[in-house]
Parts: C-alpha cells; sequence; structure tokens
C-alpha cells in the first residue's frame, strides 16, 4: 500500500521532503478550495522541486463541475506544471455516463502531452450529500474513460470518515471491482490510523491522508510534522507485516 500525503503549499511539502523515506506520493492540493481542491500552476511547481525527485508529485484538478473542456484544460495544466499522477473529483457528475465524458478529456489532454501520466478518477462516499455519481460507480468510470486508477474521498470535511460514508465491506467491492478492470484503487478522506487493518485486508494500493498526519489531526488548522508521517508510516508497516504473517500461517 502506498502513502500518498497531501501537503498545503510549499512550506508543507518542506516538511514533506524531510519525511521522503516514509511516503510514497506527495499530493498537491489547496484544501480551503474543497476536498480535492486545485492549488496554483506554479505551485505545483515548486514543490516539484522541493521533494525528492524519485518521489511522484499527484495534483488535484478541483472538485469539477461537468464541463469537459473546461476539466481537460485544467489537468493538462496540472501535467504541464510537473504532476504525474493527476486526480480529478468528479463533483458536478450526476451520471456515469457525464463522469466518463469528463475523463475522456482528462485522460486524452494529459496522456497526449505525457503517456506515462497517472490519471485518477476521483468520486465521494459521502456522494448522497452532494448529490454526484454512486462510489461504486467509479471502478467502472475509470474502466470505461481509460483512466489509470479509481479513488474515493469525502467532499465533506466534517469530521467524519470515509467508513461512516461506506462501511469497510462496500470499500472492500470498491477495491475488488477496480482491480477487475485492471485498476488501482486508492482510498482516502480523513482515513485515522486505526482503519488501516481494513484498508490493508481489503487490498487498498494507496492511502491518502492530511489530517492525520497534522498536528493535532486538523487538517486545516494544523500542519504536516514529519514524526507523524513517520508514524503513521510505522502502523502501515505493522499492519503489512500481520497481514502477511496471517496469510502465511493460513496457507
Amino acid at each position: 500500500m502506498l502513502l500518498l500525503i497531501s501537503p498545503d503549499g510549499v512550506e508543507e511539502a518542506r516538511d514533506c521532503a524531510k519525511a521522503a523515506e516514509h511516503l510514497d506520493i506527495v499530493d498537491v492540493k489547496k484544501p480551503d478550495e474543497g476536498s480535492l481542491g486545485a492549488n496554483f500552476p506554479w505551485v505545483i511547481r515548486e514543490i516539484r522541486d522541493t521533494v525528492p525527485a524519485d518521489k511522484p508529485v499527484s495534483a488535484t484538478v478541483g472538485d469539477v463541475p461537468y464541463k469537459p473542456g473546461t476539466v481537460a484544460q485544467a489537468a493538462l495544466g496540472a501535467v504541464v506544471s510537473g504532476a504525474t499522477y493527476i486526480k480529478v473529483g468528479l463533483y458536478g457528475c450526476t451520471t456515469p455516463d457525464q463522469a466518463v465524458e469528463v475523463m475522456r478529456g482528462v485522460v486524452r489532454a494529459v496522456k497526449d502531452h505525457r503517456p506515462d501520466a497517472f490519471v485518477v478518477a476521483s468520486g465521494y462516499a459521502d456522494a448522497h450529500r452532494i448529490g454526484c455519481v454512486n462510489p461504486l460507480a467509479l471502478p467502472g468510470i475509470a474502466l470505461r474513460s481509460g483512466s489509470d486508477a479509481a479513488m474515493l474521498d469525502t467532499a465533506v470535511k466534517d469530521g467524519s470518515g470515509l467508513f461512516d460514508h461506506v462501511p469497510p465491506e462496500s470499500c472492500a467491492e470498491f477495491v475488488r471491482r477496480a482491480h477487475d478492470a485492471g485498476l488501482l484503487a486508492a482510498l482516502a478522506g480523513s482515513v485515522r490510523a486505526a482503519d488501516l487493518g481494513a484498508l490493508t485486508r481489503m487490498g487498498t494500493d494507496i492511502v491518502g491522508v492530511r489530517g492525520a498526519v497534522c498536528e493535532g489531526g486538523d487538517r486545516t488548522a494544523g500542519r504536516i510534522r514529519p514524526r507523524l508521517v513517520a508514524a503513521f508510516r510505522a502502523e502501515m508497516d505493522r499492519h503489512a507485516r500481520e497481514y502477511a504473517a496471517g496469510v502465511t500461517a493460513a496457507g
């Protein structure tokens, strides 16, 4: 399971760089513009220059409307600015067909520029609160559009987490559908260390966090701290070892 950390700007990215051995992907977002709020192109460039060259930089394109052309241009801007993982929050798409149309435009815009870039179709565990596509539709949307991964986050940051809206058994179904389609499965949304056992057992490929590695657990007022990143990774590794040992014993 890969660990994706989301700093809110260059200063926090420097803290991520100090903890680079404990994380896998640095994700550029702007939390005050939403769950998957997009940051400025120059911030993406500076963060790309700040973190080690062997760490991929991800960038969110935003909690996007159903405007395929607008979103495709935004996605191209992110990859041109140095991101190699492009995440699109399908906030304004109310049907799978709308979401597929948006993501097809993103995939073409991004991969025409950089074929090895990685496109992530992101939905929301609490989709019922905002009226967007069903969470379990995301793997199919990602497959039909040519995306590389399906992801769930939470749209409303009110202290509730991923499992409060999509229980572990449904998240496991999400992961299974993604894997059956040949996609990676990414899960985020106020994920806590206590969730790591379930996330490991269901085969999650990427876990995304912010609040869990911020001081006080506060994604907005707190700041990412290298020691908290290290502690979170240690818990990930512990669960991975325990799961592997259990599988070996069962076999």
